[in-house]
């Protein structure tokens, strides 16, 4: 299943011409991906980045398409699907739309490292994932 969430475009996220001035996309985006990890893997960021053994979950990747502006006031949901769980990585599509109109496209991975070194994803947060894939198909 997709993990959904909606945001509401907001004046800090626009440019003065009031458009999603690109890079809030990104912030935006990012905060799918964490609120994605809290609600689906049950493991906040906050509990990732400071329990521990200097876990993090960067970003290696990113690529996005920007299909149609957003404006300030409309809400934007943004679905997300996993496309591939790997060994320590997880491939996801992230996709914005507003009133069923595409906004946006972009694909990322992250990675699961522990001290700055790639590291296997714990299972925890692996069965989540997948688990979590497996209802959607």
């Amino acid at each position: 299943m997709q993990y959904r969430r909606t945001y509401q475009i907001e004046f800090n996220h626009c440019d003065p011409a009031g458009i999603v001035f690109y890079p809030r996309y990104f912030e935006l985006i990012n905060s799918v991906i964490e609120n994605y990890f809290a609600d689906v893997a049950g493991y906040s960021f906050a509990r990732i980045h400071l329990e521990g053994k200097g876990n993090a979950v960067p970003a290696v990747s990113l690529s996005a398409q920007f299909l149609a502006p957003s404006r300030l006031g409309d809400q934007v949901e943004f679905a997300l699907d996993v496309e591939r769980l790997g060994g320590s990585s997880l491939s996801l599509l992230i996709a914005g739309s507003c009133r069923k109109e595409p906004r946006l496209e972009a694909r990322i991975t992250v990675v699961w490292t522990e001290n700055m070194k790639a590291a296997s994803w714990p299972d925890p947060i692996r069965q989540r994932i997948e688990t979590y894939r497996e209802t959607a198909t």
